[in-house]
C-alpha cells in the first residue's frame, strides 16, 4: 500500500526530505490515534485519526514555507507580482470601483514568524486581494429573502473547508441590502467558536456579519486558501483575536495579518503538489478506517461466538476455567503460550481461536469494551467460573425467597405482588442456563420502587438540607459499581416527598438517553423519580451479582423503553417481568470475585494501551515540530 503510494518526482534535497519525512513516517500517521470520551453506549465515532490529521497540517505548513515543492530561479519573484496587484488596485481606484485605502505599516523582521524561501515575500492578507465583512438583511423585509442567491453563515462552513447548502436565500434586493461575493473568493468565520475555518465560495452567495471575506488579485484562489488553513495562520487569527470565551477579530486586524506570498509559477506546482499529497491522507484515512472497522468486527464475530447458547441445559463443569486460566496469561505476557484445554465443546474451540491471537485481538480501547462486555455476559450465562456440585441448587433459593417474600408482605413492608406483565422481546431472554441455575423474575430479587421529587422543585423548605437526593446524573456518571456521591440534598420536610433507601441499594436509571445503567450506592440516600430502587431485596440475592446482571441489560432496557416513545421511559411494570439468570449463591460471589478480577486486567490491559496512543501522539508532534 505505502510503496504503490509513493511519490517519485525530481526534487532539489530539501524538498526530497521533506516528501520523505511524510511516505517514510506512514506507520506514524496512520497508528496515531486520539481515543475520544468514552461517555455513552457504542463505540462508533470514539476516535480520531490523529497521525493523519497532523500530516495534512504538516502538507499546508511546508507548503506555504517554500519546502514542498523546488523553487525555480527563473520564476518571476513574488515581489514582482504584489507591484502588479497595487497596480491593479491603483487603476481600480482610478476608475471609481475602489475607495482608496489607507496605507498598511511595513512587515517588521520581528513581525516575521519564519523565514521564506527565496523570490518569496511576506505580504498583509488585504495586499494580497480585496477584502469585505459580510452582512445581514432586515428580516423586517421578506422580499429580501424570496430568491435563490445562497446566504453563507459560519454553520454553512465546515473544519474541511466545504460550503454546504443553504437553507436561506437571497434576492437581487437582498444581495444590495448584503455583501456578495463571487466563485474563487475565500470566506473565512471570524467570530465564535468556528472562528478561522475557511472555504473557497464556488458560487456567487451572499453572507453574513460572522465571516469576513476576500476576493484575490493575481494570487491563485486555491494557494491562499492553503495558506488561510495552516495551523501557523490560524494561530495569528488567535493571536490577534479578543475575547476569550466569544474570540472576535475585525476585519482591520484580519487584513493586517501576513501571509506567505510566493512566485505565480510556484503557487501552480504547490497547488498540484498539495492535491497530490491531499489524495494520499485522503487514501490512508480510507484504508486505517477500513483496517479499524474490520478489526472491531473480527473482535465482535469472535467474541460472539462464545455467547452461542447450547442445544442442551449445561451440566457441571470446569469450562470456564478456559476462559479465566487462557485470559490471565495473556495480560501478563502475551508471547505467553495459552493452556490448551481438552476441546470437548464449541465454547472452548471458540476461546482457544481468540486466545492464540489476544495480543493482535485487543490492541484498541474498543476491542476491550466488547471484551468487558462479553465477560458480562458470560458470566450470567454461567460460563465464567465453574459450578460446584456441593453448592445449593437454584431451586432450593426459590422455596427460601418465595418464603421470605411471604412474611415480609405478612409483615406490611411489602405489598402483595400483582400479575406481571408481558412484552414483545421477553421470552426471547431465556436461554439454556446450567443445570443448577433457575430464571425467575427480577420482581422475586426485592420490592422495586420508583422515586420522588419534591414540589415545587427548588423550595427551600424541601431542598437544601443535610439528606443526599440522588439523580439519574448520579447513577449514570461513575467509574464503578458504586454511586460515587450527590449533587443535590434535601431537608427533614422534603424527605417525606420522596424515598429513602438503605446502604447497598441497588438503583437504576429509568428515564431518558441514559436509562437501564445500575449502580450500587453504599450510603442511606433518597432519590428522584428518574431512578429505581431495589429494596427489601432477598438475602439470597448478593447485591453485587444483582448489579452485574442488570449491567448486561442497560441496552436492552432502552431498545424496550424507546420503542414507541420519544423520549424512552423505562416502567417498573417492565422491570418487574424481566427475567433473571439466578446461580446459586455460591456461585454468585464466584462469579462477582471473578468478573471483577478480569476487569481489573481489562482496565490494565486499556490503560498500557494509553500509554502507548499517548506515546504515538508525542511521536507525531515530534516529527512535525523536526519538520517545521
Amino acid at each position: 500500500m505505502v510503496k504503490s503510494l509513493e511519490l517519485k518526482t525530481n526534487v532539489n534535497a530539501e524538498s526530497l526530505s521533506s516528501e520523505q519525512l511524510i511516505t517514510d513516517h506512514i506507520d506514524i500517521w496512520t497508528s496515531a490515534i486520539e481515543q475520544k470520551s468514552s461517555a455513552g453506549r457504542g463505540t462508533s465515532n470514539k476516535f480520531s485519526l490523529y497521525g493523519i490529521k497532523k500530516l495534512r497540517e504538516l502538507i499546508l505548513e511546508l507548503a506555504v514555507r517554500g519546502k514542498l515543492v523546488p523553487q525555480h530561479p527563473n520564476d518571476e519573484p513574488a515581489s514582482v507580482l504584489l507591484e502588479r496587484i497595487v497596480a491593479e488596485k491603483a487603476q481600480l481606484v482610478k476608475e471609481g470601483k475602489l475607495k482608496k485605502q489607507k496605507p498598511l505599516p511595513e512587515v517588521g523582521e520581528d513581525e516575521k514568524p519564519f523565514e521564506l524561501s527565496q523570490g518569496w515575500e511576506w505580504s498583509r492578507l488585504s495586499q494580497t486581494g480585496l477584502g469585505s465583512t459580510g452582512k445581514t438583511p432586515s428580516t423586517k423585509q421578506p422580499i429580501f429573502f424570496e430568491g435563490n442567491i445562497p446566504f453563507i453563515g459560519p454553520g454553512q462552513i465546515t473544519p474541511a473547508g466545504i460550503i454546504l447548502k443553504s437553507d436561506k436565500f437571497l434576492s437581487e434586493s437582498g444581495l444590495g441590502h448584503s455583501s456578495e461575493a463571487l466563485p474563487d473568493d475565500i470566506f473565512m468565520v471570524c467570530i465564535g467558536g468556528s472562528i478561522g475555518k475557511a472555504a473557497i465560495v464556488v458560487e456567487r452567495s451572499g453572507f453574513n456579519q460572522q465571516i469576513n471575506c476576500i476576493s484575490p488579485i493575481y494570487i491563485i484562489s486555491t494557494y491562499l486558501y492553503f495558506a488561510l488553513s495552516t495551523y501557523s495562520f490560524y494561530s495569528s487569527v488567535l493571536e490577534k483575536a479578543t475575547g476569550s470565551a466569544t474570540p472576535i477579530i475585525n476585519r482591520g486586524k484580519w487584513e493586517e495579518l501576513l501571509v506567505p506570498i510566493p512566485p505565480l509559477e510556484e503557487q501552480h506546482r504547490i497547488v498540484a503538489k498539495v492535491d497530490e499529497l491531499m489524495l494520499l491522507c485522503d487514501a490512508l484515512e480510507a484504508q486505517t478506517e477500513a483496517s479499524i472497522v474490520a478489526h472491531q468486527t473480527l473482535v465482535e464475530t469472535l467474541l460472539n461466538a462464545l455467547l452461542l447458547p447450547n442445544t442442551t441445559q449445561q451440566t457441571t463443569t470446569n469450562t470456564s476455567n478456559t476462559l479465566a486460566d487462557s485470559l490471565e496469561p495473556a495480560f501478563d505476557n502475551s508471547d505467553a503460550s495459552s493452556p490448551e484445554p481438552s476441546l470437548t465443546n464449541s465454547f472452548e474451540k471458540a476461546w482457544l481461536r481468540i486466545a492464540e491471537h489476544f495480543d493482535t485481538l485487543f490492541t484498541t480501547a474498543a476491542s476491550i469494551d466488547t471484551l468487558k462486555q462479553t465477560i458480562l455476559q458470560l458470566a450470567v450465562m454461567g460460563k465464567l467460573v465453574p459450578q460446584n456440585v456441593n453448592d445449593e441448587p437454584a431451586a432450593k433459593l426459590l422455596e427460601r425467597i418465595a418464603a421470605e417474600k411471604a412474611q415480609l408482605i405478612k409483615d406490611g413492608k411489602i405489598k402483595k405482588q400483582k400479575p406481571l406483565v408481558d412484552f414483545e422481546g421477553l421470552g426471547e431472554m431465556k436461554k439454556p442456563l446450567p443445570n443448577s441455575w433457575e430464571w425467575i423474575r427480577l420482581a422475586d430479587t426485592a420490592d422495586l420502587v420508583r422515586g420522588g421529587s419534591p414540589r415545587p422543585a427548588g423550595d427551600p423548605r424541601f431542598y437544601g438540607g443535610d439528606i443526599p437526593f440522588l439523580k439519574v446524573g448520579d447513577i449514570t456518571r461513575k467509574s464503578s459499581k458504586f454511586v460515587e456521591g450527590f449533587n443535590s440534598s434535601i431537608t427533614e420536610a422534603g424527605l417525606h416527598k420522596t424515598r429513602l433507601i438503605e446502604t447497598r441499594t441497588v438503583l437504576l436509571s429509568n428515564s431518558g438517553a441514559t436509562l437501564g445503567i445500575p449502580a450500587i450506592c453504599t450510603f442511606p440516600a433518597t432519590f428522584n423519580d428518574g431512578v429505581a430502587a431495589f429494596v427489601e431485596r432477598s438475602q439470597f440475592i448478593f447485591d453485587e451479582y444483582l448489579y452485574l446482571y442488570l449491567s448486561t441489560l442497560s441496552k436492552w432496557f432502552l431498545d424496550i423503553a424507546s420503542r414507541g416513545q420519544g423520549q424512552p421511559n423505562l416502567n417498573t411494570d417492565i422491570i418487574k417481568a424481566t427475567w433473571f439468570a439466578l446461580p446459586p449463591l455460591e456461585e454468585q460471589y464466584r462469579i462477582v470475585a471473578k468478573v471483577d478480577e478480569l476487569m481489573a486486567l481489562c482496565d490494565q490491559l486499556k490503560a498500557r494501551l494509553s500509554d502507548a496512543q499517548t506515546t504515538q501522539l508525542h511521536l507525531t508532534d515530534a516529527i512535525v515540530e523536526q519538520a517545521l
